[in-house]
């Protein structure tokens, strides 16, 4: 009993490591964009929590004529699981709280915002953006309840 308890304190400690390292790789993105932002536009006075939900509720015409925005696929609250306009596929939460593998690959979260940012707004997002997109993610913790 005591060697399945050591385990199962093991396995715990490894998945709070975990998720504490994903927070804390979305913390690095977020002040690598604020520094970029700032070089670019020294009036940039940081990342905000209600630009970055704007931006990620913010509807854009695309060339096919329909408006998107993030939340067309990742829904209103990004602690929740979206689902792709397209093909319809379950897409886990953005939010690094609830999804804690969100943020694990700093390349692929770079790969991701080039091919999203073309999709939705036509070329890639400003440093100033992305600061204030994830910021707005890491503050959204809770999904909403299923009806």
């Amino acid at each position: 009993m005591k060697k399945m308890n050591i385990v199962l304190a093991t396995l715990l400690g490894f998945g709070a490591t975990a998720a504490y390292a994903d927070i804390a790789n979305a913390d690095k993105l977020a002040h690598k964009y604020t520094a970029i932002a700032k070089s670019v536009n020294a009036a940039f006075s940081g990342p905000s929590v209600a630009d970055g939900k704007f931006f990620f509720n913010r509807k854009i015409k695309a060339t096919s004529g329909k408006a998107q925005a993030c939340a067309s696929c990742h829904t209103s609250n990004p602690a929740d699981e979206g689902k792709h306009a397209v093909t319809g596929r379950a897409i886990r939460p953005l939010s690094p709280a609830v999804n804690f593998k969100r943020f694990s690959n700093i390349d692929k979260v770079e790969e991701q915002f080039t091919q999203h940012c073309n999709d939705i707004i036509g070329s890639d997002c400003t440093a100033a953006e992305k600061a204030n997109f994830i910021t707005y993610l890491m503050t959204e913790k809770t999904p909403s309840e299923k009806k």
